[in-house]
């Protein structure tokens, strides 16, 4: 685990729709950099950029045609060792996206792989040894290449899968994972990790991270071994390189595959998504975080305590406010429920998450799909800088903008929102600063459960000498907690009255507190109570 990870609080940025800085109606890297002392200030000190390599742009530029090259939309190399350096400036580490499974059907590697002639790129991909042969149980295109045979698919029509190997091979054209052609695929994406460390990036945020060796055990064995070949080489010459995967299973992920951090993702009837998208798999939703929803949030704990106690000593596991492929909180969520919602991710363990323009309440929009985004398209509209032209996020008419600005009255944008002090905008420059203030509440300080109770509220965890009280409901409630505590953070209204020994505790609806030990008597007390 990176030492600076354990005060890190990361800001996701997408890169075409974040700032434009040359008015062409796309984000772009100089946009970016003209926009770090705004992240400086909120107090992220930590980015992750989605793909900003050369693409044709079918899946957002996850589909790279070189990953060596800046896109010419987003600026040029020089661009982007100046990010990184314009960012060490205040402070601010930055990982980039990297996409190993698979590139797009235009990469040079592939032409060259869909030739008829042998080649050294042949088995850079899959492919079968016939072209009536299909690939069972995977996606496959055929009939596109002078090739015999057909390649597989790892996600869109557009994204070939990269060749790391079967884990048991069964047919004659499959090669096993420690082929010369897939130690060379490995080699290869090493090779990109590199480059962008050398040029100055802290790290990667690796897309589809589990979905490298085909026919894998239900434990990655074979996918986590080529992390393992990989990762300890890069972090003997770049010993502060950090690194996330989009796998969903830390410990396979962290204990598996060796990354320091796995995020935790919004699958449908999954621990996260009880908590802020029960929308998407139950008729009616009861998301914990809605003050109507009867939530439960050991539908969350029964997911989550498992996995932390696993890995809490050997990585960290990311929970975000949203992502480029997840719908934002204000889809279904009120300001005070989203308060709420980021009290608690801010407030827990491991490293947490920020996509732009959360911090702001951002809405979500219903909108045609654009470069294969489809309903996360509403998720990634320009970002809302101020009340001018286009938010303030472009000059470039309307109609050439990457996707339509929020067009309501009432679209919030972050020049306002940061003169308002009871703005989104200051909840979450308050949460982060908390954090930061306290390093009982960064990452790896142990998170334990006091009250949770199914369909109960209020929620009650302790971290070091702080205790969060939690109670997203519209109900009044009690509890109890040591003597000696005092209030050092609260959304809505939650009171201390002492009684005893112990103070009793009047939880008001929607409402969020953090207590402070403020006696050494009351930190034994913490320490001890359960």
């Amino acid at each position: 685990m990176m030492k600076w990870l354990q005060d890190a609080v990361f800001y996701e940025i997408y890169p075409q729709s974040f700032y434009d800085a040359n008015g062409d109606g796309i984000g772009d890297l100089i946009g970016i950099i003209e926009k770090l002392d705004y992240i400086k200030e909120l107090g992220c000190n930590a980015l992750w950029i989605n793909p900003f390599y050369d693409s044709p742009f079918k899946d957002a530029g996850y589909d790279v045609r070189d990953y060596k090259k800046v896109a010419a939309r987003y600026g040029t190399d020089e661009d982007g060792v100046r990010l990184f350096e314009e960012a060490h400036k205040r402070g601010i580490k930055v990982l980039i996206d990297l996409v190993p499974g698979h590139t797009s059907e235009e990469h040079e590697w592939f032409k060259a792989s869909s030739k008829a002639e042998k080649n050294e790129y042949s088995d850079r991909y899959i492919w079968s040894d016939f072209i009536f042969n299909g690939i069972e149980g995977h996606p496959y295109i055929g009939g596109e290449a002078e090739r015999d045979g057909v390649y597989m698919l790892n996600f869109f029509k557009c994204q070939p899968a990269l060749n790391y190997g079967w884990l048991k091979p069964t047919e004659p054209w499959q090669k096993g994972i420690d082929d010369p052609a897939c130690l060379a695929t490995r080699k290869a994406m090493a090779d990109v990790m590199r480059f962008w460390l050398e040029k100055g990036c802290d790290g990667f945020r690796v897309d589809m991270a589990d979905s490298l060796v085909k026919e894998d055990d239900e434990n990655k064995s074979g996918t986590c071994q080529i992390y393992r070949d990989i990762l300890p080489g890069l972090w003997h010459d770049f010993p502060h390189a950090a690194f996330v995967s989009e796998w969903n299973n830390p410990d396979q992920a962290i204990n598996g595959a060796g990354f320091d951090m796995d995020f935790y993702l919004n699958h449908p009837g999954n621990g996260v998504n009880s908590l802020f998208r029960d929308y998407i798999t139950e008729g009616e939703d009861r998301s914990f975080f809605r003050a109507d929803g009867h939530g439960d949030i050991t539908r969350f704990l029964e997911e989550y305590q498992p996995r932390y106690n696993k890995t809490m000593m050997s990585g960290y596991i990311s929970l975000i406010t949203c992502n480029h492929d997840t719908p934002r909180l204000t889809k279904t969520l009120t300001k005070r429920e989203i308060e709420l919602a980021y009290a608690f991710i801010f407030t827990m363990p491991g490293v947490p998450f920020l996509y732009y323009g959360d911090e702001i309440g951002m809405k979500y929009l219903d909108l045609p799909t654009k470069e294969g985004g489809y309903f996360r398209t509403g998720s990634r509209t320009p970002m809302q800088w101020n009340s001018g032209k286009n938010l303030g996020f472009s000059e470039a008419d309307a109609a050439d903008l990457y996707l339509p600005v929020d067009d309501a009255p009432d679209a919030p944008n972050a020049a306002d929102a940061m003169k308002d002090p009871d703005s989104l905008y200051h909840t979450v420059k308050d949460l982060i600063a908390l954090r930061h203030a306290n390093k009982d509440l960064q990452a790896n300080t142990y998170c334990e459960v006091i009250y949770a109770e199914k369909e109960k509220f209020p929620f009650i965890y302790k971290r070091g000498s702080f205790i969060m009280v939690l109670n997203p409901s519209k109900e009044t409630m009690t509890n109890i907690i040591p003597a000696g505590f005092a209030k050092v953070y609260g959304i809505g209204d939650i009171e201390a009255l002492p009684v005893d020994e112990s103070d009793v505790l009047k939880v008001g609806p929607q409402s969020f507190a953090v207590f402070k030990a403020t006696t050494e008597k009351a930190r034994e007390a913490a320490i001890a109570w359960k």
